[in-house]
């Protein structure tokens, strides 16, 4: 006889942060971690490369029903669904709801809900809040690249967007760079900068400087850690935020989790170029139309059209599973420029999110619910 019973776990956003979901530190341990299983291929994602961030609901410009929700800026539905093994050995789904308009009703751009599952029956084993699970593992990931290829005395940052990206990035940069002692912010609002300036004073004493810049260049320029997370319409490269090679000092480290463009001398072989999982990439380019750039905003999707237009060897795109892995070599020297594109992967919501239930479930937090005692259907 077996125990048909399932019960599962429900994690709010309260219950989140009692599991440790803000726990930055431990955060970039577990992407680092992750990563490595990456590198060894010890995990799926969908796709018919089994690299592919996820199925999105796309909605038409026009519809003859009424109802149906337009495609405004960063309408999103959509799910993003993985495995991953190791000492994981979970699987689970983020389900994505997006709409720039939530702000104007007091919501979140985005609202995010994770389910985790026992890899081998497929049960439930926690339903969680994941706006913080998403934002923290997002931030991680830039982390994990400052730990292996920002220097080592790196103590400027600059950031373009002061929302939630921004927060959880810095926290990630301190987490590796603990010599960080000055940020340099720009941003459209007074509002989004206030709250950013407030939070980066109580929660990071050890920064000394916190100066709000007016221009791109300026959140460039004499930074060692450099950052753009902020929003964008998608669609003309030329509108997205760009980096130009003069305004970039030798040794400095990018780590762009959004929308960004490049001139000549960034594009140049002289500037390494890495990706946080090259075959995503490579997924994104077969699912969208070309130039992908124009689709998706993200400097690695850039480098993927570079490719196609023989702009770029592929030799030069390294992988940040490779180097956290040790198979292909860090930084290599305190002139070094690096570039680093994150596109976020729903293995980083699986390792994540599998660290906050286990320590939920260890420390009883959360509401167990039940699924059923003996299923009706069998």
């Amino acid at each position: 006889m077996f125990d048909t019973k399932i019960d599962f776990l429900y994690l709010s956003e309260p219950d989140m942060i009692r599991a440790g979901v803000t726990d930055m530190p431990t955060c970039v341990d577990t992407m680092e971690e992750m990563f490595v299983l990456l590198h060894q291929g010890d995990y799926r994602m969908a796709g018919p490369n089994n690299d592919s961030h996820g199925a999105m609901v796309v909605f038409p410009e026009n519809s003859p029903f009424p109802n149906m929700p337009k495609p405004t800026a960063d309408r999103r539905l959509m799910a993003m669904p993985a495995y991953l093994g190791g000492r994981f050995h979970t699987a689970g789904m983020k389900w994505y709801g997006s709409n720039i308009a939530n702000r104007e009703k007091g919501l979140p751009r985005s609202i995010l809900t994770f389910n985790l599952n026992d890899a081998e029956t497929g049960a439930p084993l926690a339903f969680m809040s994941a706006n913080l699970l998403s934002a923290y593992r997002t931030g991680a990931v830039p982390g994990v690249g400052a730990r292996h290829l920002a220097r080592k005395d790196s103590r400027v940052v600059g950031i373009l967007g002061p929302g939630v990206m921004a927060k959880t990035t810095l926290a990630a940069f301190i987490a590796a760079c603990p010599l960080i002692d000055t940020v340099k912010v720009k941003g459209r609002g007074r509002k989004s900068i206030e709250s950013f300036t407030a939070w980066v004073r109580e929660t990071y004493p050890q920064i000394t400087t916190l100066q709000i810049v007016e221009t791109i260049e300026e959140v460039v320029r004499g930074s060692d850690l450099v950052t753009f997370c902020t929003s964008t319409s998608v669609g003309n490269p030329a509108e997205y935020p760009r980096v130009e090679r003069a305004w970039v000092q030798p040794g400095a480290f990018l780590a762009m989790p959004a929308a960004c463009s490049m001139d000549a001398g960034m594009e140049a072989a002289g500037v390494r170029k890495v990706l946080d999982n090259t075959r995503l990439y490579e997924a994104w380019y077969h699912e969208v139309p070309k130039p992908a750039h124009n689709v998706i905003p993200l400097v690695g999707v850039r480098f993927m059209d570079m490719l196609a237009e023989g702009k770029m060897e592929r030799a030069q795109l390294e992988d940040l599973g490779a180097i956290v892995a040790g198979a292909t070599p860090g930084r290599s020297g305190a002139e070094e420029i690096i570039i680093m594109s994150v596109g976020g992967m729903p293995v980083e919501d699986v390792a994540w999110g599998t660290v906050i239930y286990r320590r939920a479930l260890a420390e009883g937090i959360g509401v167990k619910l039940n699924l059923w005692d003996v299923p009706v259907l069998r």
